[in-house]
C-alpha cells in the first residue's frame, strides 16, 4: 500500500475525525481505509492482527506507541510495517547508554567552508519514529523527545524547527528489570496514547513463519 492508497490515515488532521466532524462517507473511508492498513501489518506481523489495530488507532488519534516486551517478539516489525503499509516517511534510531539528546533532535553543526552554524536534523524528523529500546538511552536523552511528542517541534539553540504531519513515535521498550534498562520517566510515559504488548506468536504463527523460512 502506497501514501495514496491511505488518504484517509496519512496526512490528516486527526482533529476532523472527531464524532460531530464526520460524514458518514468520510467515515466508511477512514475505516476502510484503516482497515486495509491493518490487514497488510498483519500479513507481516504474524497473528498481532490486534496490536496492529492499536497502531492505527493511535496514529488517527494523532498519539504515539509504548510497545512493551521482551527481545525477539516482533516489536521493531510492527513498526516498520506501519510506515510500510502507509508510505509514510520513517527513521529508526537504536537508543544506546551513549546515545546523546542532540542524535535524536538535532544539533548545530560549525561549517567551516561558510563559517558558519547549520542546524543538522535529528532522527525526528520523519513521520513514523521508531525508537528501539528507548529505555536502554540515559533519562535526559529519553527526555529529549519529550517536545517533540507534546508540541511537534524542537528547539535548538533557540530556533524552533515544525516536525513533519503526521508525526507519530513508535517505541519499543524491554521490562526494566532487565540489564541495562532505565525506567521510562512519568512524564515520557504521559506522552503516550497507549502502551501495549507483542506476546509470543500463537502456534499457528510460528508454524507458518518456519514454513517460510525453510522454504
Amino acid at each position: 500500500m502506497t501514501q495514496e492508497d491511505a488518504p484517509a490515515l496519512l496526512g490528516h488532521d486527526p482533529a476532523s475525525i472527531v464524532p460531530a466532524a464526520l460524514s458518514p462517507e468520510r467515515a466508511q473511508e477512514i475505516a476502510a481505509d484503516a482497515e486495509a492498513v491493518i490487514d497488510e501489518i498483519a500479513t507481516i506481523v504474524e497473528g498481532k492482527h490486534e496490536v496492529a489495530r492499536i497502531a492505527v488507532l493511535v496514529l488517527l488519534a494523532g498519539g504515539h506507541l509504548l510497545i512493551e516486551d521482551i527481545p525477539g517478539v516482533g516489536k521493531t516489525m510492527l513498526a516498520k510495517s506501519l510506515a510500510a503499509a502507509l508510505g509514510a516517511s520513517k527513521h529508526r534510531i537504536q537508543f544506546t547508554p551513549d546515545l546523546l539528546p542532540g542524535d535524536v533532535t538535532g544539533a548545530s553543526i560549525f561549517d567551516q567552508s561558510t563559517s558558519r552554524f547549520e542546524f543538522r536534523k535529528g532522527a525526528v524528523f520523519t513521520q513514523i519514529l521508531l525508537a528501539d529500546e528507548i529505555n536502554r538511552a540515559s533519562p535526559k536523552t529519553q527526555s529529549a523527545l519529550l517536545e517533540a511528542m507534546e508540541e511537534r517541534q524542537v528547539s535548538v539553540d533557540g530556533t524552533t524547527y515544525e516536525l513533519e504531519e503526521p508525526f507519530m513515535v513508535v517505541a519499543t521498550a524491554n521490562p526494566v528489570e532487565m540489564e541495562g534498562t532505565y525506567r521510562l520517566p512519568e512524564a515520557q510515559r504521559d506522552r503516550f496514547l497507549a502502551q501495549t504488548t507483542m506476546g509470543y506468536p500463537v502456534a499457528a504463527a510460528e508454524a507458518r513463519m518456519l514454513a517460510a523460512q525453510s522454504g
